[in-house]
């Protein structure tokens, strides 16, 4: 399929059935991973205000107890779920959705993890009655929603695991029917698939070799994998220390790998994977390409190779941790390291529809999430911008600032149901996005 359709399709897509509305999902008011469902970034709510220019979100209820970290929260059943530092280790937590309150908190280490940034970075995935997170220190762990540990495996001692840099192991792990997925960086395991209800190992992928000279450092990036059947094969998709790889879902073997967008520092952002492309970004001065995947040879032991379509340099446009959303044919996403310049991008041409030099209400990275025709950035100074989900030209619908602010708010929003869930530090806040509660 050549990217015209495939884009097509994907805004037939965007437009009316993803992602899935709750109900459709049998669990109302659910985002049951990272960047929900699809790994997307985009929220079903519909209903939601307009514009903050008049009515500014309502707070809900503000509660402590998340802990410190910088991870994002999961909501299934009318249960939040996210991860912390403690004086008494790392911690998967659970809070009512309703008022806040904590249900449980369930220590995974013995003390909080040492590493630059300290504090999480796991969203827990939510499977029906189990989750799985990943501590900073390098560990997968199966608990029951009720908080009851189930099983855990090490990345060090098991995989040999290994991170590019030492911020911590910051991967929210991916739950894809009987298994879990999740990336140790370990020279014969970068990343692994488990039985996701026992643990135990079904296949392990090994680290590429790769051409002297390449970009990054080996060992795992900071990101998250997703789903693509690019060229007719289901992979595993990440960015990786070394750059973005494919990985054959059935059987672990590296299909394809690619360099250029990887930078030395910290590889951070989510792929976009859709049909038969993958986009990739990150900071640090890299920039970001689209890739479009195509078979590589023919019968069953046929590969997959991944061609450039083209390559900006992060001059251009390169996304530091904030995510980026693709909506039809555009993506929209914070621009520049350490900063959130909102820009608007062509993603068949690479060519910017709107955006930069202007900067946005807020100062430092900005993290981005879609709901009901709009686009929330949330700044690492804290600021939250409504901005009209349009590739017609950056349009601002309000500004507000959360009732407590601390340090760098890193944390990615949530929107379920008409709410939007903020993650600061030991904070949690919920607001009513609708303007009717």
């Amino acid at each position: 399929m050549n990217i015209r359709l495939a884009l097509l399709a994907c805004a037939l897509a965007t437009a009316f059935t993803a992602p899935l509305a709750a109900e459709e999902r049998g669990d109302s008011g659910a985002w049951l991973q990272w960047r929900g469902p699809n790994r997307a970034g985009l929220s079903d709510s519909r209903g939601l205000l307009p514009s903050w220019q008049d009515t500014e979100p309502k707070l809900v209820w503000q509660v402590e107890g998340a802990g410190k970290g910088f991870a994002g929260v999961s909501l299934a059943n009318g249960v939040i779920y996210t991860t912390g530092n403690f004086p008494d280790g790392q911690a998967v937590v659970a809070f009512n959705a309703k008022n806040g309150e904590v249900v449980w908190k369930t220590p995974l280490t013995d003390e909080p993890p040492k590493h630059g940034y300290s504090g999480t970075r796991c969203t827990p995935s939510v499977d029906g009655n189990r989750l799985y997170v990943i501590t900073t220190n390098g560990a997968i762990a199966c608990l029951t929603t009720a908080g009851k540990i189930v099983w855990q495996r090490d990345f060090n001692t098991e995989w040999d695991g290994r991170m590019m840099s030492g911020w911590g192991f910051s991967e929210s792990p991916l739950v894809d029917g009987p298994w879990v997925l999740c990336t140790p960086g370990g020279k014969d395991a970068l990343m692994v698939a488990l039985d996701k209800k026992t643990g135990k190992t079904v296949w392990q992928a090994a680290t590429p070799e790769y051409e002297k000279g390449a970009r990054g450092r080996d060992g795992a990036g900071y990101s998250s994998i997703v789903i693509s059947h690019g060229a007719g094969v289901k992979q595993y998709v990440q960015l990786t220390g070394r750059g973005v790889v494919g990985v054959r879902a059935r059987d672990g073997q590296v299909l394809w790998t690619y360099n250029p967008v990887a930078n030395s520092t910290a590889n951070i952002p989510t792929p976009i994977a859709f049909d038969d492309y993958i986009f990739a970004s990150t900071g640090y001065g890299a920039g970001a390409a689209l890739l479009h995947l195509v078979r590589d040879g023919s019968g069953p032991k046929a590969g997959v190779k991944a061609e450039e379509q083209y390559f900006l340099k992060g001059s251009t446009f390169q996304n530091h941790h904030g995510g980026m959303l693709l909506l039809g044919k555009h993506l929209f996403a914070g621009h520049g390291h350490n900063n959130g310049f909102p820009v608007c991008l062509d993603i068949e041409t690479g060519e910017l529809a709107w955006g930069k030099p202007k900067r946005g209400p807020g100062s430092g990275s900005a993290a981005v999430a879609y709901a009901d025709g709009h686009l929330i950035f949330r700044y690492q100074s804290g600021e939250l911008a409504l901005v009209e989900a349009t590739p017609d030209a950056y349009r601002l619908q309000g500004v507000f600032k959360p009732a407590f602010q601390q340090g760098k708010s890193w944390a990615h929003p949530v929107i379920v149901d008409g709410r939007l869930y903020l993650r600061e530090q030991n904070v949690l806040m919920c607001y009513d996005l609708t303007g009717s509660r």
